[in-house]
């Protein structure tokens, strides 16, 4: 157990813990010293190191928690209503972090090998925005996964 919670935890402190320092820190440092070619570019190298990251906990957060679910929490059935909360919210940031790695960042990298800058702006954006909404699910997510079992 200790080794799955520990694999869960660091996961999910990786992949929300990204998208916080991406959305809040990174992104308005950027956007205020450099010019859109090199902000481009310096997002494009950044998500693709990110995304990385993102892959792995997409495997081993559901690796992990189903482990959990089945072999301590008793299965589905006998898990917390946080529990349940918690394969929603996060089936929902899957998706949409799949969403999000296969149409608008592919279209992204298609659109800064042809030198399309608006379009990769474009691109850009629409990133910034789902980035912006599974920032808010894994909040819930945290919040859930850290006082859910105290909930009356």
């Amino acid at each position: 157990m200790s080794l799955a919670i520990t694999i869960h935890i660091m996961s999910a402190l990786i992949w929300v813990g990204g998208m916080f320092f991406a959305y809040m820190a990174l992104r308005p440092a950027a956007a205020s010293l450099l010019d859109p070619p090199l902000l481009l570019a310096l997002w494009s190298q950044t998500l693709s190191r990110f995304f990385m990251w993102v892959w792995a906990a997409i495997i081993l957060l559901p690796a992990t928690g189903f482990w959990m679910v089945f072999n301590v929490f008793g299965g589905i059935g006998s898990s917390g209503r946080h529990i349940h909360i918690m394969l929603v919210v996060g089936s929902l940031m899957i998706l949409l972090f799949m969403h999000l790695y296969f149409a608008p960042y592919r279209r992204l990298k298609l659109a800064l090998a042809d030198n399309q800058l608006e379009e990769a702006g474009r691109r850009l954006k629409q990133i910034r925005r789902l980035i912006a909404i599974n920032l808010n699910l894994g909040i819930i997510v945290v919040i859930v996964a850290s006082s859910g079992e105290y909930w009356v």
